[in-house]
């Protein structure tokens, strides 16, 4: 019989495992009514009795043992495993402890003055640490915009000021950025952390009690003292109190060393901190984020933020480099007691957008300067800050314009693209001069470059890799079979067949392999998936309706996914039958071929299935001789007739037959009851075809071996 659908999914059962089920079912119904129930393990936090001797308590108790430190409680439980929680099943504190009205209230209730014990694995904790960490990216990337509210003015003679506007603002968004983090230090002192201890066996506890959450976290040091740390208000000192005396003072080396002091032992601290902070995170929920799209936007974030602090860095040494020409063009000249680097307000503030008084700096920069200080002041202007002096800038030539100018925009998406440019490039573009500390500054770019590249490129690529790798891996596979094709010849009919099967299997399973996915989990966990997955589907077969869950699980746990595409042969006429094909998705035609060229077609849908005479193989009488002899012969015989009925009715061949000798029966009752004799004449083309298929059908019945 040639059996062949449209674009389908079956769901399938191998020849070999299907006696198994079979076997599996009629034993359950002949085993005792006193077998025992199957177990699954469960956390109890029951205590026992607690033993008269002086043994251990955890060493005393029945089976197996409790794993613990060498110092033993001889009437409780071990203290951290009473207040742990397994990593499924939080574990509170013993019952015992917790009913007596002499504790205090924030022990009898997991709770104190900081709050409830939260349970870091619940879904409130992980979106706070989601928010967490990407407020500690926005703080690393707010600390280099303290670099450029220092400037240069231009108008009159070049100065130096700060600009107060600017470090406002930015120390307002630093101090609410440090606010959030204080809000960290706050739920720290009541999050349950994995004991150290626990680890000893499985996959750690959680401690739940509040006053150990809390000298726990004070007393480490990558704890509460580092998260203090790393939020001391360090740049706002140092901006709105040092940094202004400073320029007064014309100080300019003093404070730019200050100012890189400050970067090197806040800002890398920091770094750290965020990195202590995720794999703290993540050694509890086991990932924070958990898909590829946010792992690619992290590091195209992490790679921005080192692009704008290395510009940050590369901005404040050129003003530095800046300062260097002035002092060095007044020394040669002679004039320094004329003009002064220190701006006659050391701290301006000037609006978003100047105006066309401020287009040059004149508020912040303006100096009651006289005739001759003026000449000297365009003078130094035209060397030091149009770069048209034998002053050897080197890297920062180009920072030039940026220093002066009065734009905010400029003054921080320039920096940025100079760093992002020199990142990439592994700094080729950089031409130092012989001065030490832009040399170091030279090395340390072409050493993050190449680091940067190695680690976020090298996994920005691989997520890319993760996320195209199906898509690739189809590709792959459909160039080889073309090659093959070509190489073998094959013609274009068949072509065309191959190319319409791997299309449509694509659109089918997205190149994915559910079966080799849960292959490696838990076989509890597996067996459940099948069941989710596969229970609905083969209760759609009216075959498998009266059967017990433990033969259907069995069934759940040998059945594949098929797919077929439009046309193809599933099953020709007389070919061994190698297994039962439930229909899932789609329709197949069935064909049988009569005498005489006669051919004999059904349509099965949903719900039916092939491959009948394999179960009909599994149910002859020799399968009887294997079951001992017992009383409940009687329950086997009434389950192998109902199911015997049930297989004859749902196949297709019975079915076939049956109908076929009804219409033929029906027909012959019509013409007895009208009393006429019906001649060969009369009988139509198709009554002729009926009558010849019930001849050949009631000759050779089905053969399904039930008899």
């Amino acid at each position: 019989m040639n059996k062949s659908g449209d674009f389908t999914n079956f769901i399938n059962v191998d020849a070999q495992t299907l006696p198994n089920f079979l076997d599996l079912g009629w034993f359950r119904a002949l085993q005792k009514p006193n077998s025992s129930p199957s177990t699954s393990s469960s956390d109890d936090n029951e205590s026992g009795p607690v033993p008269a001797s002086f043994e251990c308590y955890a060493c005393t108790q029945p089976g197996a043992p409790a794993f613990h430190s060498t110092s033993c409680d001889k009437a409780h439980q071990p203290e951290w495993e009473a207040s742990a929680g397994s990593s499924l099943i939080p574990i509170r504190r013993r019952p015992d402890l917790l009913n007596h009205r002499h504790l205090p209230r924030r022990l009898r209730n997991n709770s104190w003055a900081f709050g409830p014990v939260l349970d870091p694995r619940s879904k409130r904790v992980h979106r706070w640490n989601r928010a967490l960490l990407l407020s500690r990216a926005l703080a690393l990337a707010v600390d280099p915009l303290f670099f450029y509210a220092l400037s240069i003015g231009r108008a009159g003679a070049p100065c130096l000021y700060m600009d107060g506007g600017l470090a406002a603002a930015v120390t307002a968004l630093r101090t609410c950025v440090d606010a959030v983090h204080l809000v960290h230090v706050w739920l720290q002192l009541r999050l349950a952390y994995v004991s150290r201890e626990s680890l000893v066996v499985g996959c750690g506890k959680l401690v739940w009690d509040p006053r150990t959450i809390a000298a726990h976290y004070v007393k480490s040091l990558k704890g509460f003292w580092f998260d203090l740390f790393v939020i001391l208000p360090v740049p706002q000192i140092v901006f709105w109190l040092v940094v202004p005396r400073l320029i007064k003072a014309e100080q300019i080396k003093l404070i730019m060393t200050i100012l890189l002091l400050m970067f090197l032992f806040q800002f890398l601290p920091k770094v750290y901190h965020s990195l202590c902070t995720m794999k703290r995170m993540q050694k509890v929920t086991g990932y924070v984020f958990g898909t590829i799209w946010w792992g690619f936007a992290l590091n195209l974030i992490a790679y921005f933020i080192a692009s704008h602090v290395a510009g940050g860095c590369w901005y404040v040494l050129a003003i530095q480099r800046v300062a260097m020409c002035l002092k060095q063009q007044c020394e040669k000249e002679g004039n320094c007691g004329l003009v002064s680097l220190s701006c006659s307000k050391e701290i301006c503030y000037r609006l978003p957008f100047p105006t066309a008084d401020d287009l040059y700096g004149n508020s912040c920069a303006g100096h009651n300067l006289t005739a001759a200080a003026k000449v000297v002041g365009q003078s130094n202007i035209l060397v030091c800050l149009n770069g048209e002096g034998s002053f050897p800038y080197g890297i920062y030539k180009w920072a030039l314009p940026v220093v002066s100018s009065n734009s905010l925009a400029v003054k921080i998406l320039y920096p940025i693209f100079w760093g992002l440019m020199t990142l990439s490039t592994f700094g080729n573009e950089l031409e130092p001069t012989s001065h030490w500390l832009e040399v170091v500054f030279s090395i340390i770019i072409v050493l993050s470059g190449l680091m940067l590249f190695t680690l976020l490129i090298g996994n920005i690529q691989v997520f890319l890799h993760a996320v195209m790798s199906r898509k690739r891996k189809m590709q792959l596979r459909c160039r080889d079979i073309e090659w093959w094709m070509k190489r073998r010849q094959l013609p274009s009919r068949l072509r065309w067949r191959v190319r319409q099967y791997e299309h449509q299997r694509w659109a089918a399973m997205r190149g994915e392999d559910e079966m080799e996915m849960i292959k490696d989990l838990p076989e509890g966990l597996r067996r459940d998936i099948r069941r989710h997955l596969c229970l609905d589907l083969i209760k759609q077969v009216p075959l498998f309706h009266n059967l017990d869950d433990l033969i259907l699980d069995n069934i759940c746990d040998r059945v594949k996914p098929m797919v077929f595409s439009t046309g193809e042969k599933i099953v020709r006429e007389g070919d061994p039958v190698q297994r039962m094909v439930f229909i899932v998705r789609g329709h197949i035609e069935s064909r049988q071929n009569l005498s005489k060229g006669n051919v004999a077609t059904c349509t099965l849908g949903p719900g039916n299935f092939l491959g009948d005479e394999l179960l009909s193989w599994c149910l002859r009488r020799p399968f009887i001789d294997r079951l001992p002899a017992s009383s409940a012969t009687f329950e086997y015989k009434f389950a192998s007739e109902r199911l015997k009925r049930t297989a004859r009715y749902y196949s297709t061949n019975w079915r076939t037959w049956a109908a076929v000798n009804i219409q033929l029966a029906w027909r012959r009752y019509k013409a007895r009851t009208r009393s006429r004799i019906v001649t060969g004449s009369e009988i139509g083309d198709s009554e002729r075809k009926l009558r010849l298929y019930a001849a050949v059908f009631m000759s050779i019945r089905p053969h399904d071996h039930l008899e």
